[in-house]
């Protein structure tokens, strides 16, 4: 185990298979997932959840919000968040919860590096210059913020004919 993996751990409460997804799997979804669910709190306490595009780049979800937004609006008073993927069928597939706090990246060399990550996931419509310290689209319009999220627990639910189970990823 690397220092990146985590403490996977079956919950067999809910799972019919004898052993949990690994962590490659996860990972795969993250990667290859076009749409993920964004959850923050609002200042009152009421949840908030939205779509939107992410990239898994060096361990962590890397996604873009408008500065005057409702969910950069909720992170700047309180970084908690969870984003999910998955499949919509119940037949197939594993969905992924990934918990964690979402951290404003500024420094321009790592957000050269997810810009190039979105534009090899998303194509040339997300295309980003990342200069002082925020994502400028060639278009025009305001600058987006970045915000990464690495993982601090993780949960994965395997569907399908005698798949289902659920699986628990804890992170140092």
């Amino acid at each position: 185990m690397s220092t990146t993996d985590p403490v996977t751990e079956l919950d067999r409460g809910f799972s019919q298979i004898d052993s949990p997804t690994p962590w490659s799997e996860a990972r795969e979804v993250l990667d290859r997932a076009e749409i993920f669910w964004v959850s923050t709190v609002r200042p009152d306490g009421r949840p908030h959840v939205t779509p939107l595009i992410a990239v898994w780049k060096d361990s962590s979800l890397y996604f873009c919000t408008g500065a005057d937004e409702r969910k950069a609006r909720n992170l700047a008073a309180n970084p908690h968040c969870t984003l999910t993927t998955g499949r919509n069928t119940l037949g197939e597939g594993l969905d992924v919860v990934v918990e964690g706090d979402a951290v404003r990246v500024t420094d321009d060399a790592t957000l050269q590096r997810v810009s190039a990550a979105y534009l090899a996931k998303y194509g040339a419509d997300w295309h980003f210059e990342a200069r002082d310290g925020a994502f400028h689209h060639p278009a025009g319009g305001a600058p987006a913020l970045v915000f990464q999220v690495a993982p601090r627990r993780a949960l994965g639910f395997a569907k399908g004919e005698g798949r289902f189970g659920q699986t628990r990823w804890r992170f140092a």
